[in-house]
């Protein structure tokens, strides 16, 4: 059944339809009328806090960009990444899957570790969002760090979807903004910095200030990402495209220009850093840390001028994002003295809300309404049947997510999900499904498999500091029968726990 909705948007008439997603598999968009195909501009940072920028309380850093993208568009209270890391993280949202059922559950790395052959390859020819937007008749672009497949393998991003690839291919290298060589599609693209180590330790006098010089080099990587992206935005302004534009910052090492730095180098003082936890050493770690996330905001700003300069602001959805949560306490980094995740609790890598609820902002000027703020929970798995409500693409039925597009434009029949759910191999093993206000977390699985379902409302506590799991052990019971309907995983150590030894786990009835 199809619904036609008409909206004047700056005295255009625009029709939408909406169609309800089928079960068949993608077969294009025949048969459907469509009006208006607006460009999608999807910004993921690295590791970006759900605390750190402004709109999202962040009281040191200054975000005016990214504060901006939400005072004229929507800000989401309640979105989620697929992972509490990187790679799997990205492949959920690029493929439309929870972790109970993504190709990718783990970062898993190729090669050795300086020889940047990347991580587990995506399956050749995967249905990702980029195979959906070309579909679409979409020029597509995926421009920054990549993580799901290395030069020459299954996964490289001309293989799963995209026109157009300028970045790191590696995870790994991406460890280091001032790398020697970047990815055009599958040419190698030699800079003009030193080759050097993304992880080592200071050597020789801590005092010396100008000795940290040497962990920096000639071309900034993101400044070259963003150029990328505008150019890709000029280059495109007269046909409909995806840009899939994902940021290292602020993933460490802490590396900065001195022209991001100066801003705080001032004002935040602190210790220099010696390498002793990770990455690289850095003279100033906390103004460091700040301008990094200065720069991923003056960058969006970038980014924003393009998309103006070339008349497509009215035309062009706008959503930014993190893979992430913050980073904990290594490299350098300090997310405590920042406030990073507000009140969430944890970090990356972990399956509580500062691990995997993250900031996430749309803006499409005359479509979305200014100043809104959203509390549904929603999942960045979501995109892949967002962006098929969208253009009209069918989706076949082994999706987890739903559209969020009657969200974002304020229509009525918003669909809810029923349960989200994660899982990470990591650290023991861990699982989490919140739905609704409750959120079930199974920590330790495999290193301590009688250990007990959590339990928290995160209406009311939002920080997870109270387990009520002895005073719902229906809720639990429900949660665990949401665990068990995960799939296998093709990575046998990403098996951690069988669907039989869930099904038979009583609820804890003790709090324990």
């Amino acid at each position: 059944m199809k619904k036609s909705l008409v909206l004047t948007v700056a005295g255009f008439a625009f029709v939408f339809v909406f169609t309800t997603i089928s079960a068949v598999s993608q077969t294009g968009q025949k048969g459907r009328e469509k009006v208006l195909r607006p460009n999608v501009i999807l910004i993921m940072a690295d590791d970006l806090g759900y605390g750190e920028t402004g709109c999202f309380g962040q009281k040191i850093i200054s975000t005016p960009n990214i504060d901006r993208l939400a005072r004229e568009g929507m800000r989401f209270t309640d979105f989620y990444a697929a992972s509490p890391v990187c790679a799997p993280s990205r492949c959920g949202m690029l493929t439309g899957r929870n972790m109970g059922h993504a190709y990718i559950r783990d970062n898993a790395e190729v090669g050795e570790w300086d020889s940047f052959m990347g991580q587990m390859p995506l399956k050749d020819s995967t249905f990702t969002l980029g195979t959906l937007m070309q579909q679409a008749g979409y020029k597509t672009a995926c421009i920054g760090k990549w993580g799901l497949g290395g030069p020459g393998s299954s996964g490289i991003p001309s293989r799963q979807g995209f026109h157009y690839f300028y970045g790191y291919l590696c995870q790994r290298q991406a460890h280091n903004y001032y790398p020697s060589y970047l990815w055009r599609n599958e040419e190698k693209i030699s800079l003009e910095n030193p080759v050097f180590s993304s992880h080592q330790k200071f050597q020789g006098n801590a005092a010396n200030i100008a000795s940290y010089k040497k962990f920096q080099g000639n071309v900034y990587s993101q400044d070259l990402i963003t150029e990328e992206a505008s150019q890709f935005i000029r280059e495109h302004r007269d046909s409909a495209f995806f840009l899939y534009l994902t940021y290292n910052l602020p993933h460490l090492a802490l590396q900065v220009p001195d022209t991001y730095l100066d801003i705080y180098k001032w004002t935040l003082i602190d210790k220099p850093y010696s390498g002793y936890s990770g990455y690289l050493p850095c003279a100033y770690p906390h103004a460091t840390y700040a301008a990094m996330i200065a720069a991923l905001d003056d960058y969006v700003g970038k980014v924003l001028a393009s998309v103006k300069d070339a008349g497509l602001d009215s035309n062009t959805l706008i959503l930014l994002t993190s893979d992430n949560g913050a980073t904990f306490q290594v490299g350098g980094a300090d997310p405590s003295f920042f406030r990073s995740n507000g009140i969430l609790k944890a970090y990356k890598g972990s399956l509580h809300e500062g691990g995997i609820r993250v900031p996430m902002v749309a803006r499409w000027p005359g479509m979305i309404k200014t100043g809104k703020v959203s509390g549904l929970p929603c999942a960045s798995w979501d995109f892949m049947s967002t962006f098929a409500d969208l253009t009209g693409i069918s989706l076949s039925s082994d999706q987890d997510g739903i559209s969020i597009l009657p969200e974002l434009l304020g229509f009525k029949g918003q669909k809810k999900h029923d349960y989200l759910y994660w899982e990470y191999p990591g650290r023991g093993g861990a699982m989490a499904v919140r739905m609704g206000d409750w959120k079930g977390v199974w920590k330790n699985v495999t290193s301590e498999p009688y250990r007990r379902v959590e339990l928290y409302n995160l209406k009311t506590d939002t920080g997870e500091l109270h387990n009520i799991a002895k005073d719902h052990p229906e809720k639990v019971k429900q949660i665990m029968e949401y665990m068990g309907k995960r799939t296998t995983a093709e990575v046998p150590e990403w098996n951690f726990i069988g669907k039989k030894f869930i099904k038979n786990l009583a609820p804890d009835t003790k709090g324990h």
